[in-house]
């Protein structure tokens, strides 16, 4: 394997062609490996402003047995180079492979979670639910300088990273703490009996030791004092629904809200509430801790575990969190739909749900094997350079409470960003039968849809806008059609009316980021107006860098070059970056990313962009020229 740190400067884009031998064809990496060109963000001094003809000025400590060379590049500003590595020949029919890691494929993670595993175990008896925890510190052999040394070095070598957390048990490990080991002599403990679920055969029934009522306290503020010494500053607890297993009445009466208030107390002192609350969703534990408004909201895990090597889990898993925000939605948490894979034949449908959600995203792929496209569809980059999601106001929750899994109907999930009225209602439609299905979908359905006003719908899928309508009119109908695994998000935009002269009424919308699944929510600010001189304004501001779309009803009767002046940041946006949309003929597009990186802008203290869209509604209005 061979890798670099590539440092160069932002904007750089690069890709890759190559071949196994002089007499064979190139070939685009992106085209084997499903693997998109790349962009680095990140540079030296001595390559920034200038050219260079040294791929070692661009990739930091690059490998002196490669052969490189320079070559001509028939595209302006940019430098071409050949890479020639070395591989052992193929052994009679056994083919030789080289893998080459040429960085982190969308900028790197931010955050980093050290899961199961980690603590220092006994592994007394056959299974995990019988293990016990001996000590703060991490296991030894895995960790034999310690969990501080690990986190330095991974902060260290990887200084993209800016959050790293670890997982534990709410008891300490699935079987609470061993009872000879270093915690069983600094806490007072005690032995509870839990029971198994009848229901399901888990194998956790029997006897568990655990911290006493006396110092449950004391136990988790010294716990997180000691992780936060070494670096970590959050964490995700897991097995909290273990409380509700114990046999004794007297223990869940005198433990479960000391172990809860305990955890929160020490998570809020150390930690600034950066948890994550698992398999936490028994009545006593969503009652006492989920539903008060006393404190910060709490990120909660609003399912069961995904499954991604069960294939009926997919539709379910997606079926189940959306019927069971309909509860979380009144709590004061923050719904966890769980992580899912970009590479996988559901990715898309995971992806869309997550985005809809009003949660956080998280992936979980196999290192080297990502869908970029899933990934750019339901991220961002801000003008400082950050990775954001775009998370509608409202959580998303299914419209169809009382409709069964096995009925054979679109899983419909409604959400919401903005304020009222002059928000985005968003609707996820989801094929979770195994039959293609077909439904008609009112307007009204829509959550924060209202009689008095129009709007026009757009499919994220085919990018594809409806003809203005109105809730309750004849065309107030959205056509669904969904093959098996199929997925779209249609997204309501509301309308502003200009009455011209000359071409009538005009309607006017903000689209948002027209690339991304929930791309509305990427706005921050937005406001149609008429000016004096009779051209319609669209002043709008973006929390990330993409394809900004705008809906007008006369784009087709307009030129971009005669009727239309944009301007980001205050400065006029490079010709050809507005263009006319090729899935609608009324939405104009505006490369928001590529303008500013072509312009050389700076992030300002509020961290968004803003453009500035002025268009004529009249004929004969040419001044833009």
């Amino acid at each position: 394997m061979l890798a670099s740190a590539i440092q160069a400067s932002s904007p750089l884009r690069f890709t890759i062609k190559f071949r196994n031998s002089p007499d064979q064809s190139w070939r685009w990496v992106r085209d084997e490996l499903g693997v998109d060109d790349g962009t680095v963000v990140s540079t030296p001094e001595n390559c920034r402003d200038q050219g260079t003809t040294n791929l070692s000025d661009v990739i930091a400590g690059l490998n002196q047995d490669l052969k490189v060379r320079s070559t001509m590049s028939q595209t302006p500003d940019t430098e071409l180079w050949t890479i020639e590595a070395d591989i052992a020949p193929a052994q009679d029919e056994k083919s030789a492979y080289a893998n080459i890691e040429l960085g982190t494929p969308w900028g790197g993670p931010l955050r980093l979670i050290i899961d199961d595993n980690w603590q220092d175990i006994d592994y007394h008896g056959e299974s995990q639910y019988r293990h016990g925890w001996n000590a703060f510190e991490a296991q030894p052999k895995a960790f034999p300088n310690g969990l501080k040394d690990t986190v330095s070095r991974i902060r260290a070598k990887h200084s993209n990273i800016k959050h790293v957390a670890v997982w534990h048990a709410l008891l300490g490990y699935w079987g609470g703490i061993s009872p000879s080991g270093e915690l069983a002599q600094d806490y007072e403990t005690v032995e509870v009996i839990r029971e198994n679920s009848p229901k399901r055969d888990s194998g956790f029934e029997g006897p568990m030791t655990i911290i006493s009522n006396k110092d449950v306290g004391r136990f988790y503020d010294d716990f997180y004092r000691f992780l936060s010494t070494c670096g970590i500053d959050g964490v995700k607890t897991d097995v909290q629904f273990m409380v509700d297993t114990w046999v004794s009445a007297k223990h869940r009466r005198e433990l479960t809200d000391t172990y809860l208030d305990a955890w929160m107390i020490a998570a809020l002192k150390h930690f600034s509430l950066r948890a994550v609350s698992c398999m936490s969703q028994a009545p006593q534990i969503i009652f006492h801790q989920q539903l008060p408004k006393n404190k910060p909201p709490l990120l909660v895990r609003n399912s069961d575990d995904f499954f991604p090597h069960a294939p009926a889990s997919h539709p379910w898993h997606i079926w189940a969190n959306a019927h069971n925000s309909l509860l979380t939605q009144h709590l004061n948490v923050l719904p966890d739909w769980d992580m899912f894979q970009t590479v996988h034949e559901y990715s898309g449908f995971h992806a869309a749900a997550r985005c809809l959600s009003g949660g956080p995203i998280y992936i979980t792929d196999t290192p080297g094997q990502y869908n970029l496209n899933i990934i750019n569809q339901i991220t961002g980059e801000t003008p400082r350079g950050n990775t954001v999601i775009f998370r509608p106001s409202v959580v998303g929750k299914s419209l169809d409470q009382y409709t069964d899994y096995h009925d054979d109907v679109l899983l419909k999930i409604g959400s919401y960003h903005g304020r009222a009225a002059t928000g985005t209602p968003l609707l996820g439609v989801f094929n979770v039968s195994q039959k293609p299905l077909r439904e008609l979908v009112p307007l009204s359905r829509l959550p924060g849809v209202l009689p008095s006003m129009s709007y026009v719908v757009r499919s994220h899928n085919t990018g594809a806008v409806t003809p203005v309508m109105r809730p309750g009119s004849h065309n107030a109908y959205l056509p669904v059609i969904l093959d098996i695994r199929g997925y779209d998000i249609l997204t309501v935009f509301p309308l502003t009316q200009f009455n011209g002269n000359a071409r009538g009424r005009v309607y006017a919308a903000n689209l948002g980021l027209v690339g991304k699944m929930s791309g509305a929510a990427a706005i921050t600010a937005n406001e149609f107006s008429l000016l004096r001189n009779g051209r319609a304004f669209l002043d709008t501001r973006l929390k990330a860098l993409g394809m900004l779309g705008v809906y007008i009803s006369c784009l087709a009767e307009l030129s971009i070059e005669r009727h239309f002046m944009v301007t980001i940041q205050g400065q006029p946006i490079p010709p050809h970056t507005v263009t006319k949309s090729g899935a609608d003929m009324h939405v104009l597009e505006i490369d928001v990313e590529t303008a500013w990186k072509d312009m050389g802008l700076k992030a300002g203290w509020s961290n968004e962009v803003e453009i500035k869209v002025y268009f004529s509604i009249e004929k004969g209005d040419e001044s833009f020229q």
